[in-house]
């Protein structure tokens, strides 16, 4: 029942459709009666001359006596001496004058030609009266032959049979798209007992099974409504009342189909040259694809021009030769000089400029970051707050993998704006200084500590032993000396490792020797002064100079 539903519900809104055109072709416009303009060599008007929709002349006409004027009384002439069937069909005759040649049936006026008819055809003024003759008994014969009691009954008989044709064909559709739901659904159940286990393939076969309902019910509608069009069509077409009306309806699918067809073959030779330059870009690309992948490899060298500038420069170069072809291509775009093509440019341009402002920034800044150069992937870097190895440099933002092994993604304006401190770029080269501090008091010798900083530089694996660790005396405090132990290491990415073990040396040498890593508070003065004696300055680990140990 739903679907002889459906079925009934298509026929009809079908048919509603159907009708609707119908009353709209047989509804008479203020353009009915009057041929379309040749604007290609005359600047005059022409209209139709109709009888039952056949197309019987084409007249012209003057500021005087319009053409759509002129043609209505011909028609009314035509159709007059074609209902009195006591003037026969071959009563018309040429009668000559000076300044024009008559047609006239039974002593009725039916025609009035002048020289200027005859110029735009290109014939003499008898010739085309003899023409004019010749059609309008044709006219007049086919006018009453139609409306003979048999070929009425004929066309009858006809038009009963299109429309169970129709019927036939309508029902054969229905029985048919039903049989293929059906067989759809039947496999559609096999699969998803066979697929229960397996999800993403049942998904994807209910996907296509609707598809293809889908595709099923829209094959059978277009069937229906070309069904009951042509049906239409030839039913108006085969009586002379509404012959006019077939004409017009079947003028509102076969005239745009022909505008199209002749845009599309108008555009055929754009449509050529957008080929040939798309064809001659895409070389160019290949060209310059397979030179910057050279510099990329080694293949091709370039002063002063480095390898991993190779694909950023190539993406620019491709930016603007994609840009120029699309500039070479627009003026052959079909449509574009249309106002509604330039509109709808205005308005994607407006978009773009308006929603994209921070999208280019970051393009800019990420193209600035790439030749600039202040890193590269691999460096270990501080932007801002984050300190991080670099994974990704993209043309929008920067990936960083953090200490903690996170992910921080920064756009490349906040890269741009920010303070970068790359700790890569010298560490292979000059070596990167990794420096700590720690407070002694003022009773341990200077020169102990400063050995004992040394001598934990010296344990910990990844510092260099040339240059030299040194210790640097930062500050003298309140209550203890600020020493800062500066060692070179080359390997920037393991910088907490290294550190991590520089201060386990620290702690360990100190407490090998006794020396307590801290800061006394003040609470009184001491007992006995916080002094070093002179023997005591250089205790182990430190060596005296040379000169201090021949003294002694």
């Amino acid at each position: 029942m739903p679907a002889r539903r459906t079925l009934f519900r298509s026929i009809g809104f079908c048919l509603l459709l159907s009708v609707c055109a119908a009353s709209a072709a047989l509804e008479p416009s203020a353009s009915d009666g009057q041929g379309p303009r040749d604007t290609s060599a005359r600047s005059f008007e022409l209209a139709d001359v109709r009888v039952d929709g056949r197309l019987v002349m084409r007249v012209r006409g003057t500021t005087s006596f319009p053409a759509a004027r002129r043609a209505e009384e011909i028609e009314q002439r035509i159709v007059a001496i074609a209902r009195d069937r006591r003037v026969p069909a071959d009563a018309v005759t040429i009668k000559e004058d000076d300044d024009r040649t008559h047609l006239i049936a039974a002593g009725q006026p039916v025609l009035d030609l002048f020289d200027a008819d005859a110029a735009p055809e290109g014939i003499s003024r008898q010739l085309l009266a003899e023409t004019r003759q010749q059609r309008i008994v044709e006219v007049i014969a086919a006018y009453r032959r139609d409306r003979s009691p048999e070929v009425l009954l004929q066309n009858g008989v006809y038009a009963l049979a299109s429309i169970a044709l129709a019927i036939l064909v309508i029902l054969a559709s229905w029985w048919g798209a039903r049989r293929l739901a059906t067989l759809y659904d039947r496999r559609l159940q096999r699969q998803i007992k066979e697929l229960e286990a397996k999800s993403a393939r049942l998904l994807r076969a209910r996907s296509l099974t609707g598809l293809l309902r889908g595709l099923i019910r829209f094959v059978f509608l277009g069937l229906v409504v070309v069904t009951i069009y042509l049906a239409i069509n030839y039913v108006l077409g085969l009586f002379p009342w509404t012959r006019g009306a077939a004409d017009q309806l079947f003028g509102l699918i076969l005239d745009p189909l022909k505008e199209m067809g002749s845009g599309a073959l108008a555009t055929v030779p754009d449509l050529i040259r957008l080929v040939i330059l798309y064809l001659v870009t895409r070389y160019i690309l290949t060209m310059i694809h397979g030179f910057f992948t050279g510099i990329e490899r080694g293949n091709v060298k370039l002063p002063s021009f480095e390898r991993e500038l190779a694909w950023p420069t190539y993406r620019i170069v491709r930016f603007v030769v994609i840009v120029f072809a699309v500039v070479m291509a627009y003026p052959y775009i079909p449509g574009s000089d249309s106002q509604a093509f330039k509109g709808i440019s205005v308005l994607l341009g407006l978009v773009i400029s308006l929603g994209s402002s921070s999208i280019i920034g970051n393009i800019i800044a990420g193209y600035s970051l790439i030749y600039r150069r202040p890193f590269k992937v691999g460096d270990r870097v501080k932007i801002d707050q984050t300190v991080g190895e670099v994974t990704e440099i993209r043309v929008l933002t920067t990936r960083l993998r953090s200490l903690k092994n996170e992910e921080v993604v920064v756009p490349n304006t906040a890269v741009l704006n920010a303070e970068v401190v790359n700790y890569s770029t010298l560490a292979k080269e000059q070596g990167l200084i990794l420096h700590t501090t720690v407070g002694i008091g003022y009773e341990t010798p200077w020169r102990q500590v400063e050995a004992m900083l040394k001598l934990a530089a010296e344990r910990t694996s990844g510092l260099l032993t040339k240059p030299k660790p040194f210790v640097l005396h930062q500050a003298l405090g309140d209550y203890a000396v600020s020493y800062e132990i500066n060692a070179y290491c080359a390997d920037a990415n393991n910088m907490a490792q290294i550190y991590t073990a520089l201060h386990r040396n620290i702690l360990d040498v100190f407490n090998e020797y006794g020396v307590a890593i801290m800061t006394p508070s003040y609470v009184a003065d001491p007992a006995e002064p916080k002094l070093v004696p002179p023997g005591q300055w250089y205790a182990p680990p430190a060596q005296p100079p040379a000169d201090v140990r021949e003294e002694q």
